[in-house]
Formats: structure tokens, C-alpha cells, sequence
């Protein structure tokens, strides 16, 4: 039995799930678009499995071509934990929030709101914004990425700033003596930056986890600035567990150099699991929720392979021609898993929908699959926990909560009751309360 447990989240989007097409899935409201009562019932779901956070990525803006695919994010995210908050005790909620197009009181002043109304169990997700769409549904362009990251600096040192600004024993409440709080202990920051400022204070007291967490999503130099300054939970996209590791360590490394402890800063990679009693079962669930996507798909698969594949190909395997001269991309990570599949002699149609083109592994089979997949990537160093992205939350969630979750707890892997009830504390990340000290 391991004494290092993992820590798990799952991807929340619109009601439907990950894929593109899981509007359309077995036994799915075609109108969960719109229901907070469906996101409310898949977060009281993960709850019941003892999952530390649901994560929210947020877009605000529409490139989805309608005809077929449901956007994948739709509702505010905010609203959204608002309401699914609400409904439950344990589990914690992390949502995107953009940097760019947010000012920071904004941000402060909400998430702090969600932090004290969920009693400390929020997370903020700062990311820049790079998409065009969005801008312009706010009526601006997009800045080089320098001032981007500027800018993001200064929004989360003043976010920061804003949270601890009311004290922690600042809060009265003496109703004998008529003291509502001590205002020598509420004061404003004065921070003013190159692109954003605010005077203070936040007249919002702390939660039972002081203030929320902060996460990042974001790679390279300037991500890893954001990272290693302020983050304790980083969320990455690798596809091998050699990136996932140097992804890993290249977080624990900026935050080192920042002046933390390494060990603050927990780093989740992505899966996007096939889960069903058999591969081939798992197999045709994804061919059922993709059927009018997975065609679009077969020249990037023709390409990943290096060889022309046509769509009046796409039920049948590729010829021997083709495996003889198939060669993994080399720009395209994902490109030996998609050759491996292939070579098993499954039809194109079947091998798009073993996941190949996901943005994450996507471990097909029956639960047994995902455990030891989640397994082989923590025990090898290649993640602190993982982000699951579930195909179809209708069902999918209730499967990996009722089989894959007892799996990680017998192998003692994942704990079987929460050990606290805020998200720093599933976490176990440190307190903090306005800005960090050990961070110039």
C-alpha cells in the first residue's frame, strides 16, 4: 500500500460532458444545456466518490459550429458552483477567471463571495486570454503576450491584496457593546499597477480556508511565472508520462525559484477515460456519442500516421500498404498511441474512437483500465493527481465514482472520506490570507 495518496478532479463544462457530441448520448437530456439541477446533480455524484474539485475552464465566446456539437462552455462558471455549492459539503469547486478582460476588485469581490458562501472551498483558476472571439465580444484586441502577462501579475497580487484586506479578527460581532468590526483592522491596499489598480478595501471577512486557491493552467516562461509565483494547483495537458513529469517538475521548480516550498504546488494531468465492461463496449459508447464528429476527423488521423487516409475508408482498418508505411508523427505526441490501435486492426472509425485525437490519454476498458492508467502516471512521478474529463456526465460520472474510485481506494491510492472540509485542506496546501510574503 502506497502512503502517497492522489488527488482527483473532474472536468465540469456544459451539462453534457467532454465530448462534443454527448448531447446526443444514451439516456441524456437533450436539454441539460441549460440546467443547473443537472450540474447540481453531477456534483453531489462526485461528492458521494469523495472527489476533491470539480474544475471549470471557462470561453467566453461561441466557435462551435451549432449544426451538430453543443459549445462545451456555456453558463457562467461562477453561477454555476453558486448553485452546485449550494447542494453540497465537501467537494471544492475551481473555476477559470480570465485576467485579461476581468478586472481584479471584480474577481476579488466574486470569488471571495463563492468562498465564504461554500465555506472555503473555491479555487481560482488565473489564466490570460489569447482568443480573438473573445475579445472582441469585448470590444477589444488582444494584447502581445508581455502585457498580457503583466498585466496578470499585477491582477493577482492585487486580488490577493483585496482578500486579506479585512482582517482576520476584524469582525466583531459584539452585540453587547454594538461593535459590528474593528475598522483599524480593514484598510485599504492602494496597489496601483501599469494596467490595472484598486483602492480597497474588500469588505468581505475570511472563509474557513482564509481565501480561495489559486491555480494555473498555463505553460511555458510566463505560465510558469504564474505558477511558481502564486499557484498551488497547476493543471496540465500532457500526453506521455515523460511530459507530465517535466511539466511537473518544471512548476515545482519556478515555484522553488519564487521562494516557496516545492511541495505547495500539486500538479494534475488530464485523462479522458472510454469506461464500459469491455473494450469493445467502451469502443462503441464513444462511437455512438461521435458519430457525425469522428469523420472529420480521419485526414488530422491520416496525417498523424503519415499516410492519406479517405473517409470512404473510415469502416475499414488500414491496409497493409498503409501500416507498412504509417510512421508516428513526430509533432504529434498522441501519434504512437493512434499507430498502436491502429495496428490491432480496428477500423479508422474505431480507432478515432479510442480517443486518439483527445487532448489527454484515454485510457478504453473497463474500470480496471483507468485505475492502472492513474496509477502507472502517479507512482512514476508524473502527477500529484488527475483532472478526468468524463465522456457523458449523465452516467459517465456515477461509473467512475461506483468503479473506478473503489479500485484507487483498495490499492490505497485515493483516501475513502475527506480528511477536512475546505479545498486547501483536500489539497494540503498551506494557509494564506492576502499576499504571500516570501513572494517579491
Amino acid at each position: 500500500m502506497s502512503d502517497r495518496q492522489m488527488i482527483l478532479g473532474l472536468q465540469l463544462g456544459n451539462a453534457y460532458g467532454s465530448q462534443a457530441m454527448a448531447w446526443r448520448a444514451p439516456g441524456v437530456d437533450p436539454s441539460n444545456y441549460t440546467s443547473f439541477d443537472a450540474q447540481v446533480r453531477y456534483a453531489q455524484a462526485a461528492e458521494r466518490g469523495k472527489v476533491q474539485f470539480f474544475f471549470l475552464p471557462d470561453f467566453a465566446g461561441l466557435t462551435s459550429d451549432l449544426t451538430h456539437e453543443a459549445p462545451m462552455l456555456t453558463l457562467d462558471p461562477l453561477l454555476t458552483i453558486a448553485a452546485a455549492a449550494r447542494a453540497t459539503e465537501r467537494i471544492g469547486f475551481v473555476s477559470t477567471g480570465s485576467t485579461t478582460f476581468s478586472e481584479p476588485y471584480t474577481l476579488a469581490r466574486q470569488f471571495k463571495t463563492l468562498d465564504v458562501m461554500s465555506h472555503g472551498r473555491i479555487g481560482w483558476n488565473a489564466v490570460t486570454t489569447s482568443d480573438a472571439t473573445v475579445a472582441a465580444n469585448y470590444g477589444a484586441e488582444i494584447a502581445p503576450r508581455p502585457e498580457r502577462y503583466q498585466r496578470a501579475h499585477e491582477t493577482i497580487q492585487i486580488v490577493q491584496a483585496l482578500w486579506g484586506s479585512w482582517g482576520k479578527d476584524a469582525w466583531l460581532k459584539d452585540v453587547e457593546q454594538g461593535l459590528f468590526a474593528d475598522p483599524d483592522q480593514i484598510t485599504p491596499i492602494n496597489l496601483q499597477g501599469q494596467y490595472v489598480a484598486s483602492r480597497g478595501p474588500l469588505p468581505i471577512p475570511p472563509s474557513e480556508q482564509g481565501q480561495p486557491v489559486i491555480f494555473s493552467a498555463g505553460g511555458g516562461e510566463y505560465g510558469l511565472g504564474i505558477a511558481g509565483r502564486y499557484a498551488s494547483g497547476v493543471v496540465g495537458a500532457a500526453y506521455t508520462i515523460e511530459d507530465a513529469r517535466a511539466q511537473r517538475q518544471a512548476a515545482r521548480d519556478a515555484a522553488e525559484q519564487a521562494g516557496r516550498d516545492p511541495d505547495e504546488v500539486k500538479y494534475f494531468a488530464g485523462v479522458m477515460p472510454a469506461i464500459a465492461p469491455t473494450v469493445r463496449e467502451a469502443v462503441d459508447r464513444r462511437l455512438r456519442i461521435g458519430e457525425f464528429l469522428l469523420p472529420t476527423r480521419v485526414p488530422y488521423l491520416g496525417s498523424m500516421l503519415g499516410t492519406p487516409l479517405s473517409v470512404s475508408q473510415i469502416d475499414e482498418p488500414l491496409t497493409a500498404e498503409q501500416l507498412s508505411a504509417a510512421r508516428p508523427s513526430p509533432f504529434d505526441p498522441r501519434s504512437p498511441r493512434a499507430l498502436e490501435v491502429a495496428r490491432e486492426g480496428w477500423t479508422i472509425r474505431e480507432i478515432l474512437a479510442h480517443g486518439v485525437i483527445d487532448y489527454h490519454p484515454t485510457p478504453v476498458g473497463p474500470a480496471s483500465v483507468t485505475a492502472d492508467h492513474l496509477q502507472e502516471w502517479f507512482e512514476a512521478g508524473a502527477a500529484d493527481g488527475f483532472w478526468i474529463s468524463i465522456d457523458a456526465y449523465e452516467d459517465g460520472i456515477d461509473t467512475f465514482v461506483d468503479e473506478v474510485v473503489p479500485i484507487l481506494q483498495e490499492r490505497g491510492l485515493f483516501h475513502t472520506e475527506y480528511e477536512g472540509t475546505t479545498l486547501r485542506e483536500h489539497l494540503g496546501v498551506p494557509e494564506q490570507y492576502g499576499l504571500d510574503p516570501r513572494v517579491s
